[in-house]
């Protein structure tokens, strides 16, 4: 097998100066297929931004690009964004846009394997996906809008996340034409993250082979690797130097460029320590390196996307552009939590930085760890296991556990705990907490799994920091003697009266362990010595800025509300029982503006679940819209409440994020083109392109080639639909339709329809105000029908339609036309007529009962298979309204 040397040397690309046009060697290998398509994506808040796709070869391989410029033809510096493993150039497309305004060229790629690229997945391999990477920045050089720092050599940066930040981090190991790197969440050693001293990450791997399609879509001798491990359950000398090879610390000594260093805390497949190496490294080499540890990771959580993207662009305009006046952030920063939005419930958080990295052991303090010897068993197949991070989800969980709130499994007998005494005052950890044991094993290899618990003084709670453990394969030689075990890397306050608890398991979910059953035996050798950064500072809490220059002001505006009585409320915590509770409507009324007692709503309660289609009636008046408003947070009740999925409406709250609507109709940039509308209107919610559903939200608007033509040039039903198709962006949970089939002819009515009916069929729900009834009849489950404001009547369709003096007949067959007339003169019947389909008659009582109807349709021998009240919702609404029958 190649070396890692080797491989490096064969691979290491010739500097600029010596290059020259090599590239014309290389021509066939990076050959552009056909001539590309270009679009363009307006924006207000910058200039239009032109897309080109085109297909480029490499070595015969199909590499699918986009390249993205905007605001003319100046030069300017280019940058590449890789994507995730298992995603495509797709998924970053909304980053390659922004930074198109603000001054780059930018250009993505599906790697190989992903998208509409083609190739087997190779996990970057050095001759394969780099070496794809430098043909794009040979690309980037012949451009005459990118600036050149030599002849051949563009002013390049490269970012992406996880699978794409690794590869910028080899590009700039690999070819010296990179000028800086923004990688995120990403790996520096692969064979480490997969095989943490030894032991296998078998569900991270699992999941990371179903991601890329199965071991099939992988390069042969990759599968092959992966197969073996799995099944032996133990990482082998071979498995390790083939993901070593193909890793960023292969080329350490060679990554000289400015990096932002993006690493996860909610991260179990590439922890901090994983971001901590490539720190060292290449601040070893010299060049400027930050680190910015974010909230969530690949286990979930926030990813801070806003935050974390500024900080790049910053990043960029300092190193490529040679901004001197960019800020580029402290060199340390890391995401606390603490406290509760009352508003929607969502962990508070803030940011706390040093000047320089301190590393993971910075600061180190020693606390006392009781306890004797412990023994406990590694049971026969591992199982059950011991549970802590789960992919994925643990985000979440890790999110929780800075509140106080935990959830992780050790079981009985698989597990040696040792505890320390109540802390006296809080203690910070930032970084790695380490301790020295003794461990012995009955035989072989010691599998250990090691985490630190915060314990509440009552010691009922024990919360797991991010929800990670360390994984320790003790060999016979370390054995007997004390070992050093490095834990979790962590950011987590441990509050005085607390104790910290060292647990080592048997098992864990996310690790392959021992099939055979032993015993192991555990002594403590030494204190748990945990890192504090004492250099971090915690920004205080964010504070409106006006409140720090204008203090008179808020004097003023005091003394404005004492004045006038305003009454101000705290926002209403969430209400858990309500959770699943599209939304539930209590006590609400709201006044016309100047009057004292004329009320546009009054006193008005009702509730939507799950799945309905509810249809809110009422004529002209009845304070349908006033109610919709108060419902999008657009106006403010004078009393009552309005609840969404258990949060409190106020303006702006975060809950809104989950409904979509159409009220009052929508505005549209009309110089701009249908898709270009829809596009826009979604950045401006600052929620990632693929979460829009653009697609799905198109083919329901059923616009066609429409979609590229200004708004300018739509018919009034065109605008309609356009503007449905916007409010359904994202696929909210909870979707508001005001008039929806104002402008569309009976067809598109008809289709309007079954879209409402198709959509709360998947769990959601649809609120939907209109005066076609008929069309309510038959789309809506629910009805709440209003008259002056107040609530006159709420309940299922047929529950309202269904107390009226006609009855509906079906039976097995059509009935001739002789005998309907027959039933239409018998006494007591006002009419009788088929329906539409034949199947059934509605029969109108006139002093008849409806079973002297059914003895005398029996008597005619008319074949029924069923008799029910049927009334029409015109008829039921009209007698709701009038307080009288119909």
């Amino acid at each position: 097998m190649e070396t890692p040397e080797a491989s490096r040397s064969r691979w290491r690309w010739p500097a600029p100066r010596r290059r020259g046009r090599w590239v014309a060697g290389l021509a066939a290998l990076a050959v552009v297929a056909g001539a590309g398509t270009w679009s363009a994506v307006a924006d207000d808040s910058g200039p239009a931004v032109h897309r080109q796709d085109r297909m480029m070869k490499a070595d015969g391989v199909s590499v699918d690009t986009s390249y993205f410029t905007a605001g003319g033809t100046g030069r300017r510096p280019a940058v590449l964004i890789g994507h995730g493993f298992g995603g495509s150039k797709d998924d970053v497309r909304a980053q390659a846009e922004q930074l198109a305004r603000s001054g780059y060229a930018v250009l993505t790629w599906s790697a190989r394997g992903f998208g509409k690229s083609g190739g087997d997945i190779s996990l970057n391999a050095p001759d394969r996906e780099v070496a794809d990477v430098s043909r794009l920045i040979d690309w980037l050089a012949d451009r005459p809008e990118v600036e050149l720092d030599a002849k051949g050599d563009p002013r390049v940066g490269i970012t992406g996340a996880s699978y794409g930040g690794a590869v910028s981090l080899l590009a700039a190991g690999y070819d010296e034409r990179v000028d800086a790197i923004a990688p995120q969440i990403t790996y520096w050693n692969l064979a480490d993250a997969l095989f943490p001293d030894g032991v296998f990450k078998k569900l991270w791997a699992g999941i990371f082979v179903t991601t890329g399609g199965g071991c099939q879509k992988f390069e042969k001798r990759l599968c092959e690797m992966y197969e073996r491990v799995a099944v032996s359950g133990k990482p082998d000398a071979a498995a390790r130097a083939l993901l070593t090879e193909r890793s960023p610390s292969a080329v350490a000594d060679r990554i000289k460029v400015p990096a932002l260093i993006v690493q996860g805390q909610s991260d179990s497949l590439f922890p901090l320590g994983q971001a901590d190496a490539m720190a060292e490294a290449i601040s070893g080499n010299g060049a400027p390196v930050a680190v910015d540890w974010i909230a969530g990771g690949h286990d979930g959580g926030d990813p801070e996307t806003d935050r974390v993207q500024q900080r790049i662009d910053d990043w960029f305009d300092r190193y490529l552009k040679d901004d001197k006046g960019a800020g580029t952030g402290p060199g340390f920063r890391v995401t606390r939590t603490g406290g509760i939005d009352s508003t929607d419930g969502a962990a508070l958080t803030r940011g706390a930085t040093s000047t320089t990295y301190p590393g993971l052991n910075s600061g180190a303090e020693s606390v006392a760890l009781g306890g004797r010897t412990r023994t406990f068993r590694n049971p026969a197949g591992a199982g059950p296991p011991a549970i802590s991070a789960v992919p994925g989800v643990g985000g979440g969980l890790a999110q929780l556990s800075s509140l106080g709130v935990g959830l992780s499994i050790d079981f009985p007998g698989q597990y040696a705990r040792f505890d320390s005494a109540p802390l006296d005052e809080p203690l910070s950890v930032t970084g790695s907490p380490a301790v020295r044991v003794d461990v012995k094993a009955e035989r072989g290899d010691a599998v250990l799994f090691g985490k630190v618990y915060d314990v509440s003084p009552d010691g009922k709670q024990q919360v797991l920091p991010a929800q990670l453990v360390a994984p320790f394969r003790i060999t016979p030689d370390q054995q007997g003697k004390p070992v050093r075990l490095t834990l979790p890397s962590i950011d987590h306050r441990f509050d005085a009266g607390h104790r910290l608890r060292l647990v080592l398991s048997a098992t864990d979910l996310g690790y392959a362990s021992p099939a055979e059953p032993t015993t192991y035996t555990v002594t403590p050798a030494g204190p748990l010595s945990l890192p504090t950064a004492p250099a971090l500072k915690t920004a205080a809490a964010t504070l409106p800025r006006w409140t720090w220059g204008l203090p008179a002001a808020a004097v003023v505006i005091a003394a404005l509300l004492l004045l006038t009585a305003r009454r101000r409320t705290a926002t209403p915590a969430p209400d858990p029982a309500l959770a699943d509770v599209p939304l539930r409507i209590t006590g609400l009324s709201k006044k016309y503006a100047g009057s004292a007692d004329r009320y546009a709503v009054r006193e008005l309660s009702f509730r939507v679940e799950k799945g309905q289609v509810l249809g809110l009636l009422g004529p002209n008046g009845a304070g349908k819209t006033t109610t919709l408003r108060m419902l999008m947070g657009l106006i403010t009740p004078d009393d009552g409440e309005i609840r969404v999925f258990g949060q409190a409406i106020r303006p702006g709250a975060p809950v809104l994020s989950r409904v979509g609507s159409f009220v009052e109709g929508a505005g549209f940039l009309p110089h701009l083109s249908g898709r270009a509308n829809l596009e826009l209107y979604w950045q401006a919610t600052g929620r990632p392109a693929e979460d829009a559903h653009l697609e799905e939200a198109l083919e329901i608007a059923g616009l066609g080639d429409a979609l590229a033509r200004a708004v300018r040039t739509y018919s009034q039903g065109m605008r309609q639909r356009l503007a449905i198709a916007q409010a359904m962006l994202g696929m909210p949970d909870l979707l508001i339709l005001d008039e929806p089939t104002n402008g569309l002819d009976p067809p598109q009515i008809r289709e309007m329809r079954d879209v409402m009916i198709r959509y709360a069929a998947g769990g959601r729900t649809v609120i939907v105000s209109s005066h076609l009834l008929s069309e309510v009849e038959q789309s809506c489950t629910h009805l709440v029908v209003m008259d002056r404001g107040r609530l006159v009547q709420a309940g299922p369709v047929a529950e309202i339609t269904g107390s009226g003096d006609t009855l509906l007949v079906t039976t097995a067959e059509e009935v001739p036309e002789p005998l309907v007339e027959k039933i239409a003169a018998l006494a007591g019947i006002g009419s009788a007529a088929r329906t539409d389909d034949g199947l059934g008659l509605l029969v109108r009582l006139d002093g008849a009962t409806a079973s002297g109807l059914i003895t005398e349709l029996v008597r005619l021998d008319v074949p029924l298979t069923g008799v029910g009240p049927h009334r029409r919702l015109e008829d039921a609404f009209l007698t709701l309204i009038s307080g009288g029958s119909a």
